[in-house]
């Protein structure tokens, strides 16, 4: 018997006998498993590579996350060279070594 004849055997069920606690968890777990299985035909991970292909995805994000962090901290990196660069030389100019260049 397969999921979704398990679904209208615990509906049938319900309608018949009074839904008790028990047959709608029941109604409600089969439910949701077909469901789930329906969810994952759509987005083609209901194959025996599925594992695989979520595994090497969440490397892939874990990979973006990183180069996005690396690049973040290598962009305030510059921007705070350059804040001291500009420091440096508002120095250089305020105390007069300017003049030093000529």
């Amino acid at each position: 018997m397969n999921q979704q004849d398990m679904l209208a055997g615990l509906l049938a069920q319900a309608a018949l006998e009074g839904s008790d606690l028990v047959t709608l968890r029941a109604i409600v777990e089969e439910a949701s498993e077909v469901g789930a299985r329906r969810m994952l035909t759509r987005i083609g991970l209901d194959d025996a590579t599925a594992v695989n292909d979520l595994s090497e995805l969440r490397e892939l994000l874990q990979a973006w996350r990183d180069a996005k962090a690396s690049a973040q901290a290598a962009a305030i990196g510059w921007l705070v060279r350059a804040v001291l660069a500009a420091l440096l030389l508002g120095l250089a100019v305020r105390c007069g070594t300017t003049d030093l260049l000529r």
